[in-house]
């Protein structure tokens, strides 16, 4: 009988052990799914247009906070990787913080980031080869190298996902791309008539006369022109566009034919002002600057902002269609201080 029950007993235990290993064996699989989907999904979200956005402009801080200290601080930066410092890190160092500087200005000062993004993976890279090839000279600390390579790493997955979700954006319907360099948008009220708005701006001739920087607009048949306006530094820059879309006293949209000096596209819509206040005017305009983003970005730093150059536009467009021509002041005219006004009541002299 007792040998009986210490039998019953062992195949019981036996029994339940199968259970519970069987019951592990289970739920490991469907807790490494739910891991597994996690992850996707927080891989999924950083590829998202909108949320990518957010990561590049803190990729951008970290390029300028990075390459800063590479610049002023070659030698600590070195230790904290663990190089020696020699006059060949610091070089290299200086490098590549001239690199991570640019790239966090070019990031921060764009609306459309992606190229400056993609072009810190290519410095990932980069910094990922100079790693490996120190981990062969003596006079390293293998241990930091090591952690910083996989820093690098992390960095540059980071880098492929947010480059990627910018890449996901589309352009607009009107035939404004989403991924040039420069975006500006802007609205202005103007008291007058909307058809009357419309009609002026449609004759695209007419443009020059309150765009500064616009030297002339050609109408060449079948809804293209032929545009040639200033660039920095005294040149200037020509390109053809069409028009993509006009619906008469409400939207004309545009954008650049292919191989133009200046890849562009906009769209300006007219609405009634509340208040029978006349005309709302909006802007949206985007394209890549001559010369690239960084023409744009010393454009800003020499007080040739895109957004300011659209507004004053838009305020001389006013007053072309209010009071007949834009304004002039500050000794455009005449010398010495003298208030604003039209040209034809200031005295030439």
């Amino acid at each position: 009988m007792s040998s009986t029950l210490e039998a019953d007993t062992l195949r019981q235990n036996r029994t339940d052990g199968q259970s519970n290993a069987i019951s592990a064996n289970t739920r490991q699989p469907a807790a490494r799914s739910r891991s597994s989907m996690n992850l996707q999904g927080g891989f999924r979200s950083l590829q998202q247009p909108q949320q990518a956005r957010k990561i590049a402009n803190g990729l951008g801080w970290f390029s300028i906070g990075l390459g800063v200290a590479e610049l002023v601080a070659p030698d600590s930066v070195a230790r904290l990787v663990g190089v020696k410092p020699t006059s060949t890190s610091r070089t290299l160092l200086r490098v590549a913080g001239a690199r991570e500087l640019s790239a966090g200005l070019g990031i921060l000062s764009n609306n459309q980031p992606k190229g400056w993004v993609w072009s810190r993976v290519a410095g990932d890279m980069m910094d990922l080869s100079m790693l490996g090839s120190a981990m062969t000279k003596d006079g390293t600390d293998r241990t930091r190298l090591n952690a910083a390579t996989v820093a690098v790493l992390g960095v540059t997955a980071l880098d492929i996902m947010t480059g990627n979700g910018l890449s996901n954006q589309q352009g607009t319907r009107t035939g404004v791309r989403r991924d040039t360099g420069i975006h500006v948008k802007r609205s202005i009220t103007i008291g007058r008539p909307r058809e009357e708005v419309y009609s002026f701006w449609h004759d695209f001739q007419n443009l020059p006369r309150f765009m500064k920087h616009l030297e002339s607009v050609t109408v060449t048949g079948n809804g293209r022109s032929h545009w040639k306006a200033k660039a920095p530094a005294g040149a200037s820059v020509e390109w053809d566009a069409e028009v993509t879309a006009d619906q008469p006293n409400e939207l004309i949209a545009w954008r650049s034919l292919a191989n133009s000096d200046v890849n562009n596209a906009g769209v300006v819509r007219f609405t009634d002002a509340p208040g029978d206040r006349g005309t709302e005017v909006h802007v949206d305009l985007r394209y890549d600057p001559p010369g690239g983003t960084l023409g744009a970005l010393f454009a800003k730093i020499f007080g040739e902002e895109p957004s300011i150059q659209i507004a004053d536009d838009l305020r001389r467009f006013k007053q072309v269609m209010e009071i007949g021509e834009p304004m002039l002041s500050d000794a455009t005219v005449v010398d010495g201080p003298h208030p604003a006004q039209p040209p034809r009541f200031q005295n030439r002299g």
